[in-house]
Order: structure tokens, then sequence, then C-alpha cells
């Protein structure tokens, strides 16, 4: 797109966790070059005025499975991978029509995916992929019944299946294997599941020297670890091992925060998949002690929030919803309103996952320099964070990378 100016925005300052009026933001091709403040002038710049109306930088939801197309993982294992893909491509296009214009995939997309969204073949949001999630036999990822003997394949590529590796050896080649083939991050299973049939949700899994060991070959990559764990014992022992992502936490204790705190590692609450599951898991067949499970972590999500904000850990945002569940992504906001203010909320959206990420300055905000990812509101977010649920009615423009996909304001 040629050069643009959105002006008359009351912009969200994101770092600060404020909105500041007034201001017009000026884009070229697909960055933001300039924000300016006052009456600028613009010179023949087409502008779009958006009339006071909220401008937040573009979401960021940090753990989602795009791929996850049915909500019953099990069910996905003997569907062909074109199948998966083209119903991801409405998964995806819903995602960005909520204003989410980046997401971290924690375990399912491929690197096909990701190049057809740059190339503009697919609509949806960027993508920061995992490849398949490193499990120990019997963890997290390794979704065979109690008793079942056969071997499952992760080898299609896609879905959500796990990588099973055991040992320090086997897990570096796994972790290599992850980031030939495009990885982003790695994702670890370091704990026990509510949707693995057969660990329990306050187990530990893999041993130090295999933990360290995926950390090492991730930092030697230049990139970082995210580690899937419920328990304190789980948490602890995988941020001391070197993960930088802890996901869900929602057995969080203060000791485990401080371990946290002084690794410089962020935690990624998915609270909305809790609330969707706590509402049709029993509806899809899934089994008691599963059942049992998630009623065990449903509501310590929301304490695991306080602690963290207590002891000073980041807090992202995430979601990691399955299936016909993926349209409730944006009750997130509501549910941490218990113990979070909607502008922290919505910096956990922007300018934390962007550091989670590592594209601080480039995602998560709005200034000069940043990718032109921009979301225009109608309503004050920070006042009323209703605004932000729903399947995106409240959003008058959507921009990924400088081009409008949504715009109700021309």
């Amino acid at each position: 797109m040629s050069r643009l100016a959105l002006t008359h925005a009351t912009v969200f300052d994101s770092v600060a966790g404020i909105l500041r009026p007034g201001a017009s933001v000026v884009i070229d091709g697909e960055d933001i070059v300039d924000v300016l403040f006052g009456a600028p002038e613009l010179g023949d710049t087409p502008t779009i005025d958006l009339q006071g109306r909220s401008l937040l930088p573009g979401l960021i939801d940090a753990h989602v499975h795009v791929t996850a197309v049915h909500s019953t993982i099990s069910k996905m294992v003997t569907m062909q991978p074109s199948l998966i893909t083209a119903m991801s491509k409405q998964i995806m296009e819903r995602m960005l029509m909520r204003g989410f214009t980046t997401v971290r995939d924690a375990a399912g997309a491929d690197y096909g995916l990701v190049t057809a969204i740059d190339l503009g073949l697919l609509d949806g949001p960027r993508l920061f992929i995992a490849g398949h999630a490193l499990s120990q036999t019997g963890g997290h990822g390794d979704g065979r019944a109690m008793g079942d003997r056969r071997m499952v394949c992760a080898c299609a590529g896609i879905g959500l299946l796990g990588t099973v590796a055991d040992g320090v050896g086997a897990v570096r080649k796994a972790a290599r294997e992850q980031l030939r083939g495009g990885a982003h991050q790695i994702k670890i299973m370091a704990g026990g599941g509510v949707a693995s049939p057969t660990d329990p949700i306050d187990g530990t899994q893999y041993s130090m020297d295999e933990l360290r060991a995926i950390c090492e070959e991730a930092e030697a990559a230049n990139t970082y670890a995210m580690a899937h764990a419920y328990s304190p014992k789980s948490i602890s022992r995988a941020v001391e091992a070197g993960v930088r992502t802890i996901e869900h936490g929602n057995l969080l204790d203060v000791a485990s925060a401080r371990t946290m705190k002084s690794h410089g590692a962020f935690l990624v609450p998915t609270l909305a998949t809790y609330d969707s599951l706590s509402r049709e898991g029993k509806q899809l067949g899934w089994l008691d002690s599963m059942l049992e499970k998630l009623a065990r972590v449903k509501d310590e999500g929301i304490n695991a929030i306080r602690i963290a904000n207590d002891c000073g850990v980041p807090v992202g945002f995430g979601t990691d919803l399955l299936g016909s569940m993926h349209d409730d992504q944006s009750n997130e906001f509501l549910l941490r309103a218990k113990v979070s203010s909607p502008s922290e909320i919505l910096q956990s959206a922007t300018s934390v996952n962007a550091r989670i990420l590592n594209r601080q300055g480039r995602l998560g905000v709005i200034a000069k320099g940043a990718l032109a990812d921009l979301v225009v509101v109608d309503g004050d977010p920070t006042v009323n964070l209703a605004v932000m649920t729903g399947q995106g009615e409240h959003l008058s423009l959507i921009m990924k990378g400088g081009r409008i996909y949504k715009n109700r304001l021309a």
C-alpha cells in the first residue's frame, strides 16, 4: 500500500498503558513512519479520519493452535494435512477479524502456513510457530491411551501431535528438527496436562539434563523455549533449565513466581480454554479423569495471574482454544478483568507479547519504525473491555503490515 495517514486518533500507548488523543499515524508501505500530535501538515497524503476513535496496536495472542480444527485432538490423527490446512483457513481469518494481527502457534502449524500467510495466499495473523511440541514418553504430547503400545507418527508435519523423544541426544535432535523446519521457538511439555490421558496434572516431565539440552539448542539458534507447565515444581524446573515462557501456569505459587522473576521468565495464562472446556468438555466426550484435572486448574488461573503480578512477573496473553471454541478467543479480555485492569490486559496482548516474541519496537506498539499493525475500536477499551469481545463487531478498521483487511470508516 502507498502512503496513508490515520488522523484524529486516540492512540493507545501500550508501554505506558494510557490513551493519547489528537494523534496522526503516518504509514508508508508496511511500516509506521511517524506518529504526530496536534495539527500536522500532511501534504497530499491520503487520510482516514478516525474522529477520535481509539487506535490500538494489532493484538497478539501468544498461545494458539491454528491447526486445532477439531475440539477432540485424537480425532485429528487420521485427518489429511491438506484438509486440516483448508479448515484452518477460516480459523485464521476469524482471528484476524477479531483484531489479532499476530499469533504465536504453540504447536501444530508448519512453515508452509507461515509462507502462505506471508505471501498473501491466506488471510490471517502473522504466525510464529513452534512446529511439533517435544514430549517425553507418556508426557502431555503423547496422546496414546493407557495401555496403547502403538506409536503415533507426527511426521505429517501439521496438526497437534507431539514429537516423543527421550534422552539428551534424542531431545537435541528433536529440537534441531523443529528449528530446521522453520520453528521460531521450541515448545516443551514440562509437566502434566488436562487433555492428555495418562499423566498427572502436577507431575514433572523430562529430566533437568533433557530440559537444559533443549534450551541450549534453542539458545544456539538465537531463540528460546516455551514450556507447558502447571505445578510449582514443573514451573521452577523448567525456568531453572532455561525456559523463557511458562504456558498456563495455573498452579503457580509465590516461590515458583519468584523463581520466574529471578530468571526473567514470562507467564502466558490461557483462561479462555478452561472456561470454554468447562462448558463443552462433557459433550465432547472427555474422560472423567480429564474433566477432574480440568476442574482442578480452572479457577486457579486467576490466582496465578494475581501472584505473578505481585511478584513482578510479566504476564502475556494467550487463549489455547480448539475447534469450535476458537470463537471464544476474545473472552480472555473479560475473564482477566477480575484481577487486572483493562489497560494491563491490553498491554499483555500488545507490548508484553511483543517482548515475548523478541519483536519489541516492531510489534505491539504504535511508534515510528513499528509494523503498521493497527486496530480501530469503537469505544474506550481502557474503560470498557466489552468492546474487545465477540467477533470484532466493535472494530471499525483492521490493518496488518499496512494492508487494510476491514474498513467501516471509508
